[in-house]
């Protein structure tokens, strides 16, 4: 294990850019400092020009390695596994935590993960042994009416069939279990260990020396057993943490979907002239790139030809693409459209903006408190509760009980122990969330995780993004105004015939508008498209020009008349584009990204329970607080960043606040992972949904509403069961030790132990199961 330790420290591999420790056995002393290398290889390449992979430092004459990003599909730092609820445990290989029990996981997935080794060792495990826990079951229940055998015998065929369950389904839990003695961390694997271990141990010597026992442990024929009650629970157990282990892979899903972005190759234009496609591995600072129509932009760089509309909503929120011109920065991951391009990176590797995401991403998801510290610290009190209760009964009734005293002893320590089995304790709260998870997906809400349901019932903020959020994220043709001489159909159908010439989003929308109102579309000649500005066309003999300000002014189009209402226009969030004819102004129209017709009843619900209601979007602030102002929104947060949200929710945690964020784009990742609840939209990215905690499947905010209702509703049943759980091993425990024998003569077999067991699971199942009939 490695907690925190120098020993392993992270440094890269000069040539490669691969991830290495100073524990490599391939290094090579440069200059008087060692230079640590993946392999024989990389090692051999550096030996035979160090000058190719070392640059120097202005600061200093000591020549120092270069600080390479590493590639951002080969971002993996190595396989190092690590615990979710203890970060500082880290090793090399994969296993279950010291501490907790609990498997370890990837600090850092990859694109080609196969199944966690665990999950397929408990596959195996429980499918190979649950077909010998039904026949033992099977046996325990009926075998003494149906007589097949002597009930000694079957005694012997119970164990026989029992020994792989416990020797070999089980032996991971015994480990644990005594991994938890050994760091003085009791936990839930602590209490199975000893329940299971009880129940077995008791009946091996029931089965192999029955004449230790009293006559009056005797039950037609034989000391009683409980091979099936060990079997059963190591069964359980087993499905338990299959179930466990398929959701948990689904955590790293965010940073998958973050990775797969990337493009896998780039085309390369050489100094010669000559392109060529390579893996993005190769793409380096400086190199120009040919970015074709359709194409993902491969790394963060600079346009040096060409011009385009990039769509960058995947990682800015911003649903309308961006004219890019000569100049202009590009950004890795994003979507080039129409046009063609040509690039310069700037940035590869660990440095772009889709890597910054990943890694933020990332820790968040590490700076989660699980839900599961709280119970494991409980079960660690009531660990050692139940073993001192077993070892005084056993001492107690030794000493002072009848004859054969040391027998009662052993017998009653066992009953205390598997009646403590944490059965009803372990499926108190998992049950309360399968149902609620359950009904809750019926209504369009799917929770991630437990510590979803937990903590959305406190919270008490709720953090909003405005694109896909609040909004439908689909731009729509909203108005036109026309100037005398016009009217604003023939503005709309003018421009319609202009923009059916171009791909742009923007043109799509008023082409649309224009089609659904029956307007005529007419033919454009000699169409001319200004990247960035606009488009002009000669329509029916008129010369056309559409487009903002500066497409205007290089026409000297006065457009002074309607600049008021085009500020007004701007100010309610949308897109202005004014329309000249033969020099003249027309008109404007202008294009806007709705809001969904649910929001301000959903805002509305929300801020009436008294949570308080914060925008963040990525679009300027005046279109932001435009459409706050609209929903009664106070707080608004405009031009934010992915790294901004991040700080925000920090912030507003560190005021003690109990944060929600709901978004829908890959900008808002980090903050969905860094908040205590994050909500994804059903309508938006894939990245945003495995990054939240809740997703709101139809994209509705009225969907928080109903998961808070359904969070407090399943708290409370998940405290009943816990407070089931709790009250019958209160009552349970004192009556297994003996404790009322002195006054009625009361004792309780293991056998009575292990019915009231199964009974205390009945009633926990049965109490979780009406949460399918509340309301909400």
């Amino acid at each position: 294990m490695i907690m925190n330790s120098p020993v392993l420290q992270a440094l890269k591999d000069p040539v490669c850019c691969m991830t290495v420790t100073d524990q490599s056995p391939n290094v090579f002393n440069y200059k008087g400092k060692p230079v640590y290398f993946c392999s024989a290889s990389c090692r051999a390449k550096f030996v035979a020009d160090p000058a190719k992979y070392v640059g120097a430092d202005s600061s200093s004459d000591t020549p120092v390695l270069e600080t390479k990003p590493i590639p951002s599909e080969s971002i993996p730092t190595g396989s190092i596994y690590t615990c979710p609820m203890h970060p500082e445990v880290r090793q090399d290989h994969a296993g279950a935590c010291p501490k907790c029990g609990m498997a370890l996981e990837l600090e850092m997935p990859s694109l080609d993960d196969a199944e966690s080794p665990e999950l397929h060792d408990f596959k195996r495990r429980f499918i190979w042994t649950l077909p010998l826990t039904v026949i033992v079951t099977f046996l325990a229940m009926l075998g003494h009416r149906l007589q097949w055998f002597e009930m000694a015998t079957q005694s012997w065929i119970e164990l026989v069939l029992t020994l792989p369950i416990v020797l070999w389904a089980g032996w991971p839990f015994f480990e644990r279990g005594i991994q938890s003695v050994i760091n003085r961390s009791p936990n839930m694997w602590t209490l199975i260990g000893l329940g299971t271990a009880a129940a077995f141990i008791y009946s091996v010597v029931a089965t192999v020396a029955p004449n230790v026992f009293p006559a009056s442990f005797m039950a037609m024929g034989r000391v009683s057993v409980y091979f099936e009650a060990a079997a059963v629970i190591i069964s359980l157990t087993l499905l338990g943490q299959i179930l466990e282990l398929k959701a948990r892979s689904q955590t790293s899903a965010a940073i998958k979907s973050l990775l797969g972005l990337s493009p896998k190759t780039a085309r390369r234009i050489n100094a010669d002239g000559v392109e060529e496609d390579v893996p993005l591995t190769h793409v380096h600072v400086g190199d120009m790139l040919r970015i074709r129509p359709g194409e993902k932009i491969p790394v963060d760089g600079v346009v040096t030809e060409g011009g385009s509309a990039v769509d960058e909503s995947m990682l800015t929120g911003e649903p309308m693409p961006v004219s890019k011109s000569i100049g202009d920065k590009l950004i890795g991951a994003t979507l080039n459209t129409n046009g063609a391009l040509i690039m310069r990176s700037e940035k590869v590797g660990s440095q772009t903006v889709l890597a910054s995401i990943v890694q933020m991403v990332i820790q968040a998801q590490r700076s989660k408190a699980p839900m599961q510290r709280m119970a494991d610290q409980v079960a660690g009190y009531f660990v050692v509760t139940v073993v001192a209760i077993a070892l005084l009964t056993f001492v107690v009734w030794g000493l002072f009980g009848p004859e054969p005293s040391w027998v009662y002893g052993l017998i009653n320590a066992v009953a205390v122990l598997i009646i403590a089995c944490p059965c009803a304790l372990g499926l108190a709260t998992p049950m309360s969330i399968m149902v609620a998870t359950g009904k809750a997906a019926t209504q369009g809400v799917l929770f991630r995780d437990a510590a979803a349901i937990e903590n959305f019932r406190k919270v008490d903020t709720l953090i909003v993004d405005k694109t896909g959020t609040l909004t439908e994220g689909k731009p729509r043709f909203n108005q036109a105004l026309a100037l005398s001489g016009y009217t604003e159909d023939e503005v709309l159908g003018l421009a319609a015939s202009l923009d059916q010439g171009s791909e742009h989003p923007l043109a799509d929308a008023i082409v649309k508008a224009t089609r659904e109102k029956g307007l005529v579309i007419d033919k454009v000649e000699d169409f001319e498209s200004s990247t960035g500005i606009g488009v002009r066309g000669r329509v029916n003999g008129k010369q056309l020009a559409l487009g903002n300000t500066a497409l205007m002014t290089q026409l000297n189009v006065h457009i002074e008349s309607l600049k008021v209402q085009a500020e007004e226009l701007r100010a309610t969030g949308a897109s202005v584009m004014y329309l000249a004819v033969d020099g003249q102004p027309a008109g404007l129209l202008s294009v806007s990204d709705p809001i969904k017709e649910s929001t301000a009843e959903a805002l509305a619900t929300l801020q009436s329970s008294g949570m308080r209601v914060i925008m963040a979007t990525g679009d300027g602030l005046m279109t932001a607080k435009s459409v706050a102002s609209k929903l009664g929104i106070d707080e608004v947060y405009g031009e934010v960043k992915p790294a901004d949200k991040l700080a925000l929710v920090d912030k507003l945690q560190r005021e003690g606040r109990i944060v929600a964020m709901a978004g829908d784009g890959i900008n808002d990742a980090p903050a969905l992972a860094k908040a205590d609840v994050g909500v994804a939209m059903g309508t938006g990215t894939d990245v945003a949904m495995n990054s939240a905690q809740v997703t709101l499947v139809k994209g509705d905010l009225r969907g928080i509403a109903q998961a808070r209702a359904i969070s407090e509703q399943t708290i409370a049943n998940m405290k009943q069961n816990l407070g089931f759980a709790f009250v019958y091993n209160a009552l349970g425990v004192p009556l297994a030790a003996g404790v009322l024998y002195p006054f009625t003569g009361w004792l309780l077999s293991p056998m009575i132990a292990a019915l009231a067991m199964s009974l205390s699971s009945v009633s926990v199942i049965t109490n979780a199961l009406r949460l399918r009939n509340s309301h909400t």
